[in-house]
């Protein structure tokens, strides 16, 4: 087969296939976004002299500040997820047409390797499309964003660029792992000329070792500390080894909430299956028992998005606990000194982080929700024809998506909670000591003087728990689970079209 016939073949199909191209390069777009955000804080020039000099040059203590521009960088890499997630969640759109129309090729003449060079060569093409919108779309902002103030400082990194390496990275390696992906998930499907058929799914639930994973996270989050403490003056080591157990534990810990999510759709299913009574939560235990990755698959950015928020609870109950004890240390010493504003307004963008990654992530959610409805539509058909009224069946879809959401979410924020205070479990003020000087001011400045009206307060030594952050960890639960509410409800809205008895003549 010609590349140009395989180019040709890779933009055909009907508007199903569109809308999965124009979702799929969209998402790579947001990917590229964030992706070089985050390379270009990296790509900031320290002054020169001592490391921990500031750039004066922008009006952000985030930017101004290089301490704080690695976790600047890589909260906007962990908005890549959600992205990601709803990417692999938009490829899979319009599955069972995609499927037909890989099978018609078969028909006429194409081997098995052309056809998966095809399915991987449209999502590529969807990738680098998106990707190179992405830059220009970059570029522009660049340019629209580069706005100076007054006295010269600039609000983003607009005078900076990233690497042209880092940015062929961004914009070519994406594609690549797209079609990589797409790649990988055909490798249990075989594509005949009678149809396209799968290997069966496995006969036995999912076991517990997703435990493990979340284990060695929270292990490798724990150690962060007594591995900073001693390797202390060995700053070689350290700028290496606290990053990696910060990635490795992040991600053993996401992979471990996802892939428990099978674990608990699984069980969720065995449960309902064993005490339910309705029709609809059978229905819905049934469905679990028999594809309980589904729950992994849809879940997976909402929950790495819990997971991150929160960490960035604890984070945030660790600053109000510290500036509370500096604060209380001060009244000890007669000093009337406010609070501090700026690790809490610096927590306050990293919410709307995880905000934004939630709504992203529940735009996967209704995308998974109404491809999974589409390609049941023939089943569901089928039930309202044998007199299942489209009520139970509404029912079902809702049991089938609460049912492991609602427990998923909860190990997802706990898991989050644990690794934020596996960093910060506490806070500790030293004994510190304050000169007083019970005078006027000018007795106070005049140096002769001033000795004699001076004494020393001292303050103790303060040590206080960090408390759980319940109500902000309650408002993040409530939040996701108002989107798969959200998510059901828009599901509901296609059941109906997908439950017409036409579906059963379908092809």
């Amino acid at each position: 087969m010609r590349p140009a016939t395989l180019v040709r073949l890779a933009l055909a199909g009907s508007r199903t296939d569109t809308a999965r191209v124009v979702l799929t390069a969209l998402s790579a777009l947001l990917a590229t976004l964030a992706g070089l955000a985050a390379l270009t804080v990296l790509a900031i020039e320290k002054p020169a002299g001592d490391a921990w000099v500031e750039s004066e040059q922008y009006r952000n203590a985030l930017l101004r500040e290089p301490g704080l521009r690695g976790g600047t960088a890589f909260a906007l890499l962990m908005l890549m997820i959600p992205v990601l997630a709803l990417g692999g969640q938009c490829a899979r759109l319009g599955a069972p047409a995609r499927d037909r129309r890989l099978a018609a090729i078969r028909l006429a003449g194409a081997t098995p390797g052309q056809v998966t060079r095809l399915a991987v060569l449209e999502t590529g093409m969807a990738a680098l499309l998106g990707t190179l919108v992405g830059l220009g779309a970059y570029l522009v902002g660049r340019e629209v964003l580069h706005r100076p103030d007054g006295q010269g400082r600039l609000a983003l990194p607009t005078d900076v660029l990233p690497s042209p390496g880092a940015v062929a990275a961004v914009v070519l390696g994406l594609p690549v792992v797209a079609a990589l992906a797409t790649a990988l998930m055909l490798r249990t499907v075989t594509m005949s000329p009678l149809g396209v058929s799968r290997k069966a799914a496995r006969e036995r639930g999912p076991g517990p070792w997703a435990g493990l994973l979340i284990g060695l996270g929270l292990a490798s989050f724990l150690a962060v500390r007594p591995a900073a403490y001693q390797l202390k003056g060995r700053d070689e080591l350290l700028g290496w080894l606290v990053p990696l157990l910060f990635a490795v534990g992040a991600l053993a810990a996401m992979i471990g909430v996802v892939i428990g999510t099978g674990w608990i759709s699984y069980h969720c299913g065995r449960l309902l299956r064993r005490h339910a009574r309705q029709p609809a939560a059978l229905l819905a235990a049934g469905r679990l028992m028999a594809d309980p990755w589904a729950g992994s698959r849809t879940f997976a950015a909402l929950l790495a998005a819990l997971i991150f928020g929160g960490g960035a609870a604890a984070q945030r109950a660790y600053f109000a606990t510290k500036d509370q004890l500096d604060r209380e240390q001060n009244r000890l010493v007669g000093v009337d000194a406010g609070a501090d504003p700026f690790y809490l307004s610096t927590m306050d963008l990293v919410d709307a982080a995880v905000a934004v990654a939630i709504l992203i992530a529940t735009g996967g959610l209704i995308v998974a929700l109404v491809e999974g409805i589409v390609a049941r539509r023939r089943a569901y058909a089928a039930l309202v024809a044998t007199g299942v009224p489209r009520a139970t069946l509404s029912r079902s879809v809702a049991w089938q998506a609460l049912a492991p959401a609602v427990p998923a979410i909860l190990l997802a924020l706990t898991v989050g909670a644990m690794l934020g205070r596996g960093l910060v479990g506490e806070v500790s003020t030293g004994v510190s000591s304050i000169e007083i000087c019970d005078a006027t001011a000018a007795l106070c400045d005049d140096p002769a003087t001033r000795e004699q009206y001076t004494r020393i307060v001292y303050a103790p030594a303060i040590q206080r728990a960090v408390a759980v952050p319940l109500e902000q960890l309650a408002w993040l639960g409530a939040g996701a689970l108002a989107a798969v509410l959200v998510t059901v409800g828009v599901g509901l809205l296609f059941l109906r079209a997908s439950t017409a008895l036409d579906e059963l003549r379908m092809t």
